[in-house]
């Protein structure tokens, strides 16, 4: 990728920010996790063709220009908000993924996907995967592994966080931060 094609990714990354409150590619995934999901089946749900929705997550795109589209990303938070926090089990997730899927209408996206949907505090899974996907939003795994050597010898707690939650697994991290609460 060239000069001119990073900036203008990270412009539409920025006006991602702004206009859905994180980079479309940390939502998706996010989504993509929490649902059990792959790229091919979102873009089904979300009524988006494979090839949009990876310029949406790549930044190659910035903007969802259908409305139904945007109601429907934001169904999709709160289900697998209710998904991470165990209120929805997932034989009901599928279904109501089907309702969304056939969902018409407008809307705009709301920060309320930062929290539970059952009205309290965010859940520790949810806090690890907004850790990650920040992580991973600013570099690769293996660049942060990368880092994480670098400062072992000198902040191994730090190398240790950097790996854990930038390049491991979500469980290991869930149970890092449980241990390290007090």
């Amino acid at each position: 990728m060239d000069v001119a094609q990073q900036e203008a990714t990270a412009r539409a990354r920025e006006l991602q920010r702004t206009w859905y409150g994180e980079p479309l590619g940390a939502l998706f995934r996010r989504l993509i996790d929490d649902l059990g999901l792959n790229q091919a089946r979102l873009a089904g749900v979300l009524g988006l063709s494979a090839p949009m929705l990876s310029q949406l997550m790549s930044g190659q795109r910035a903007k969802i220009g259908n409305p139904a589209v945007v109601q429907r990303v934001q169904a999709l938070q709160e289900l697998a908000g209710q998904a991470a926090d165990g209120s929805v089990s997932a034989g009901e997730a599928a279904a109501r993924m089907e309702e969304i899927k056939k969902s018409q209408g407008g809307s705009v996206l709301t920060s309320s996907g930062q929290t539970s949907r059952t009205g309290g505090a965010p859940t520790v899974r949810r806090v690890v995967r907004e850790i990650q996907s920040l992580l991973r939003s600013v570099a690769a795994a293996g660049d942060i592994i990368d880092a994480a050597d670098s400062l072992a010898p000198t902040h191994p707690e730090l190398a240790e966080f950097l790996r854990v939650y930038g390049a491991g697994r979500t469980a290991d991290a869930v149970a890092h931060y449980e241990g390290h609460q007090n």
